[in-house]
C-alpha cells in the first residue's frame, strides 16, 4: 500500500515541513532556504522510495504463501500490515 505523490504534492509537504521547523524555537536554519526545501524533498523521496520497495517484497512474499489470501481482505490486510513491519524492523526502519 505504498503512498505515491506526486513532484508537487511532495514540494508543498516540503514547504510545510520546513515552515513548521522554522516556527520550532529549538530550530534554525543555516544557509539557503532553498537548498534546506530540496534536501527536504529528496527525504520524503527517498522515505517513499524505500516503502514502495517494501510494498512490493510484502505482496511477493504474501504471494508466495501456498493457500492464497485474497487482497484487499481482512485477513490479507492484517498479513500485509505484519509483514510490513517485520520488513521495517528488518531494515532497522521501525
Amino acid at each position: 500500500m505504498a503512498l505515491l505523490l506526486s513532484d508537487e504534492k511532495q514540494m508543498h509537504l516540503s514547504h510545510v515541513i520546513l515552515g513548521s521547523l522554522k516556527d520550532m524555537a529549538q530550530a534554525r536554519l543555516v544557509g539557503d532556504q532553498t537548498k534546506a526545501l530540496r534536501e527536504v524533498k529528496l527525504v520524503i523521496a527517498e522515505h517513499m522510495k524505500v516503502e514502495a520497495e517494501l510494498d512490493q517484497e510484502v505482496r511477493r512474499r504474501l504471494e508466495s504463501y501456498s493457500r492464497p489470501v485474497p487482497e484487499g481482505s481482512q485477513e490479507w490486510d492484517v498479513l500485509y500490515q505484519k509483514t510490513f513491519e517485520e520488513a521495517l524492523r528488518k531494515r532497522k526502519l521501525g
